[in-house]
């Protein structure tokens, strides 16, 4: 089934996600949807919190970047729990977007090499593997999220700034997009 994304400005987005076990209800299905709504948006991650759920689960899938880079191995990855150890490497620059933050992609400094320890889908733990370039982009990415930041809070403040305008109207539900948002709550005047 396919979900509706959170929009920039709904709580959600802003909250550490909780560890989960094997018995959290209806994992398997629980990311059979947030696999179905991430390729229907287009998107190559998406964590539980971009589906109103705080919880430490996202979900890779850069096969997109396949042709661009094609060293990379596309496989699609179910992260849980997940825990980066290290970020290593020299600095690089790339225009990220997001699923939450549509119509806006901006660059964005990160480190090129993750150690990251989680668990799959299966809760198999994988101890301290190693991302290289794109892949451990879009992993940092996605830890982001699920521990409450967006890619925008890289930014300087200035360039915060100038984007405002553009984030007030995403939280208020204009935005240019081929898939379901869900929007913040509006606020009540007393």
């Amino acid at each position: 089934m396919i979900l509706p994304i959170t929009a920039y400005g709904h709580p959600t987005l802003k909250k550490v996600g909780e560890k989960i076990d094997k018995d959290y209800p209806n994992l398997n299905k629980l990311i059979e949807d947030m696999f179905e709504t991430m390729y229907n948006a287009k998107g190559v991650g998406l964590a539980a919190q971009q589906i109103n759920k705080a919880i430490k689960l996202f979900i890779i899938d850069p096969t997109p970047f396949g042709e661009e880079y094609p060293n990379i191995n596309t496989k699609k990855r179910i992260f849980i729990n997940a825990e980066i150890i290290s970020e290593e490497g020299h600095h690089e620059e790339f225009s990220e977007g997001c699923l939450s933050i549509p119509g806006i992609s901006e660059h964005v400094k990160r480190q090129s090499d993750i150690i990251i320890s989680y668990y799959d889908e299966n809760f198999n733990h994988h101890k301290n593997e190693k991302f290289h370039g794109i892949i451990a982009r879009i992993i940092q990415h996605e830890y982001d999220h699920i521990n409450g930041k967006l890619f925008i809070d890289h930014l300087p403040n200035l360039k915060r700034m100038l984007l405002k305008g553009r984030l007030r109207d995403i939280s208020n539900g204009i935005a240019n997009v081929d898939y379901r948002m869900l929007l913040p709550k509006k606020k009540t005047k007393r």
